[in-house]
């Protein structure tokens, strides 16, 4: 990311939509890690046998035979997309299978294909520039869509920083205190499990019949995906995305629901909308300093910060290797 942050893009699974919202036959443009990809739809995706990929692509975006943007005027048809230059038509694996002029398809003729999850009715897809192959899983989330909570609702910003700076600041316990007025600094317990970070912290809610204790479990599965579960005042959680768009640009869906309270729709709203709310302002109040401060190989801890060296040491396990170096998965 340059001076300010000199990191590189960690490997793994990021989330590039929502099943629901891509109808069979669709395509979209897309741009993140610095490259301009497409994401589509199969035209007969409907008739998908359960676990496959719902014919769900995402392929780099630029024809091979003369670089036309497959977004731009290109097409579904059927089980592959068509090239608006010359009608050239590539299947979800990115071979070439049709060229309307031509008697050989030319040995080239491959694009990109990226290797697609579907999980919790979110379209995920694979980073790795070292050609690193899925080492890990995305865990389904039970509670979304039980009955039991309520429905969704996200909240998506776009920051100027790298996903390992928005980390950090999660187990930085000091800050919640410093920053976001919290009446007490929680203590933090983390640990790696495998490619799972897991962090546990106490919370002292704020409420109108006064404090109340809580709690924060914390579980991040690589780089692109986090479950964050509240207890305490009330039962919420957090589904986190993340995806970097280019060397100076991050984005994060955080999906919000709440458990609802027994009987009472009206009160389960009010805390949901209060508590959603809450945790949208410190969010907000973080952006100026992840903005603007710069990262710090060698920084001069205390025995009072967080455990940041242990995210540090999580987040190392999914940097692009060099190339010829033997394969290590975590």
């Amino acid at each position: 990311m340059g001076e300010r942050v000199p990191l590189p893009f960690p490997v793994g699974w990021f989330c590039v939509g929502e099943v629901a919202g891509l109808a069979p036959g669709e395509l979209r443009r897309l741009h993140h890690f610095g490259q301009d990809l497409i994401l589509w739809r199969e035209e007969n995706a409907e008739d998908i046998e359960a676990g496959a990929n719902g014919g769900i692509h995402v392929m780099d975006a630029h024809c091979p035979h003369l670089g036309a943007h497959f977004g731009y005027g290109g097409t579904v048809v059927g089980d592959s997309i068509r090239c608006p230059f010359h009608h050239w038509r590539f299947d979800g694996a990115g071979h070439c299978v049709d060229i309307p002029y031509a008697k050989r398809i030319p040995p080239r003729a491959e694009v990109a294909s990226w290797p697609v999850l579907l999980r919790n009715g979110l379209i995920f897809t694979w980073y790795a520039p070292d050609g690193r192959a899925p080492f890990f899983d995305i865990p389904e989330v039970p509670e979304f869509g039980d009955d039991a909570w309520t429905d969704v609702v996200a909240r998506t910003w776009q920051v100027k920083t790298h996903p390992q700076e928005m980390a950090e600041n999660t187990v930085d316990a000091v800050h919640f205190h410093y920053v976001h007025g919290t009446p007490h600094t929680p203590e933090m317990h983390a640990e790696i499990e495998g490619h799972v970070f897991h962090g546990q912290q106490g919370l002292t809610f704020t409420t109108p019949e006064g404090e109340k204790k809580g709690n924060v479990d914390i579980r991040c599965h690589g780089t692109g995906f986090g479950v964050t579960r509240f207890t305490g005042v009330v039962e919420t959680l957090l589904m986190i995305t993340g995806i970097p768009i280019d060397d100076e640009l991050h984005q994060t869906t955080i999906r919000y629901i709440v458990k609802k309270i027994d009987g009472n729709d009206a009160a389960t709203a009010g805390v949901a909308r209060a508590f959603i709310a809450e945790l949208a302002r410190q969010y907000s109040q973080d952006i100026p300093i992840w903005e603007n401060k710069k990262f710090l190989a060698r920084p001069a801890l205390c025995d009072g910060d967080g455990p940041i060296g242990m995210i540090r040491k999580y987040y190392e396990g999914f940097y692009p290797r060099a190339p010829g170096k033997e394969s290590q998965e975590r």
